[in-house]
């Protein structure tokens, strides 16, 4: 599986990247920040999150949908992160589902980019990639390296095309990439380690 979280910029990062997904791409899980209280004018969160939803899915060859409690994992669908909820990995009977949990807000945001990596990192094992967009701030980073620790592949865009370079130059600092790339080599480096991953077997485990 791929596991991608971005914030300022990340919009317009994942809908190009998702444009490169093959429709049979591993399955994806996506964290972007967005706003969470409702403004006295304009759309509410939730609508603003599901219209992210429909956008992604109007660009993509892969199925976009809000991520619902329960869901599994499967090949050529992505799911996102819904407004006000964080996004985690469980491993069931052998089966990868999806948790949205209302939980505490962590560097200010729910959902938060470290809350689904962290999970990654402990249900997944190396049979994950992980992939830090522009973003201000340090979400993700430490998730990013508790990936890299139980043997996941872990990209991090560049300075030259992030928007905001905050988050993944943390992911950087810490050695929490394998690899820094700008936004046009990602997805061909994202499907082709999510393949790779998904050719290793799955430990008793978690590592």
């Amino acid at each position: 599986m791929i596991a991608i979280g971005a914030s300022t910029g990340g919009t317009e990062a994942i809908e190009r990247l998702l444009r490169d997904f093959p429709a049979d791409a591993p399955g994806t899980l996506v964290v972007q920040h967005l706003p969470e209280k409702e403004r006295a004018t304009g759309p509410t969160p939730e609508r603003v999150s599901l219209d992210f939803v429909r956008q992604l899915d109007a660009a993509s060859a892969m199925t976009v949908r809000e991520a619902r409690d329960g869901d599994q994992i499967e090949p050529g669908v992505v799911l996102v992160a819904p407004a006000g909820r964080h996004l985690e990995v469980d491993r069931h009977e052998g089966t990868l589902l999806v948790r949205t949990t209302f939980g505490l807000q962590v560097h200010h945001h729910r959902p938060a980019v470290d809350v689904l990596f962290h999970s990654v990192a402990r249900a997944c094992g190396r049979r994950a990639v992980g992939a830090l967009l522009t973003g201000m701030g340090t979400d993700g980073a430490r998730g990013l390296l508790a990936m890299r620790a139980a043997g996941a592949h872990t990209i991090a865009q560049d300075e030259a095309t992030s928007v905001v370079y905050g988050m993944p130059r943390e992911a950087a600092l810490l050695n929490a990439a394998v690899e820094v790339l700008p936004l046009e080599q990602m997805a061909q480096a994202l499907v082709r380690a999510g393949r790779a991953a998904g050719q290793l077997r799955l430990r008793a485990t978690p590592p």
